[in-house]
């Protein structure tokens, strides 16, 4: 697989692989990213959670917000925190994502990135809830941000993609399997983000 070594100012990398990513930009217009931004970043409950990490306790340099069916509450022993009920901007969002992406989901997380100190490490949405290959539908609203991603045999084979605002990209196939991704730190100055990743918790664990 060719590994891209540059990227566009904004949108989709050339010759992502379409199997494992679709990106589709301009889902949402620029009046509604940035009423949807403000409304998410003043009225959601963020919660800043504490991982282990090399035998210390830190904070994740992001803040989080999870909102799910009734059906999805079973799967709060494994995140140790009840979803939240959802709103009407989140399932407007929701029914925009599912028309494209083909599938219902009956949860979303919420990731609020203040700046560019903030970010998410490399890894894979992998958890058995998720089923082996789930399907994910990802919205970012605010700042444009790196996404990449990396084969977990070959670190060198990897990819990047600018996640524009108001943006989808659904993540499918092999990739929770197969790939990690992440959100990277930046040193250059960044505004608010919030990104959305919409999924299917199946309660069969």
């Amino acid at each position: 697989m060719e590994q891209l070594s540059i990227f566009a100012e904004a949108g989709q990398s050339p010759g992502l692989p379409t199997e494992l990513l679709a990106y589709q930009p301009g889902l949402f217009d620029e009046k509604e990213c940035n009423m949807l931004l403000q409304k998410f970043i003043a009225g959601t409950p963020w919660q800043q959670k504490v991982v282990k990490m090399y035998d210390k306790q830190v904070l994740t340099p992001r803040l989080t917000a999870w909102y799910a069916n009734e059906e999805t509450y079973d799967y709060t022993s494994l995140r140790k925190s009840a979803p939240l009920n959802w709103t009407p901007e989140l399932l407007m969002i929701k029914q925009r994502v599912e028309a494209i992406a083909g599938v219902t989901f009956n949860s979303v997380l919420l990731n609020y990135y203040r700046d560019g100190n903030d970010s998410v490490a490399w890894h894979s949405d992998n958890e058995k809830a998720l089923g082996t290959h789930p399907v994910i539908g990802s919205v970012s609203f605010g700042q444009v941000r790196t996404f990449e991603i990396r084969n977990k045999q070959d670190h060198s084979d990897k990819y990047s993609i600018r996640l524009e605002s108001g943006a989808l990209m659904v993540m499918k196939g092999n990739l929770q399997t197969d790939w990690e991704h992440r959100v990277p730190k930046s040193k250059k100055p960044m505004r608010a983000r919030v990104n959305l990743t919409f999924r299917i918790v199946n309660n069969f664990f």
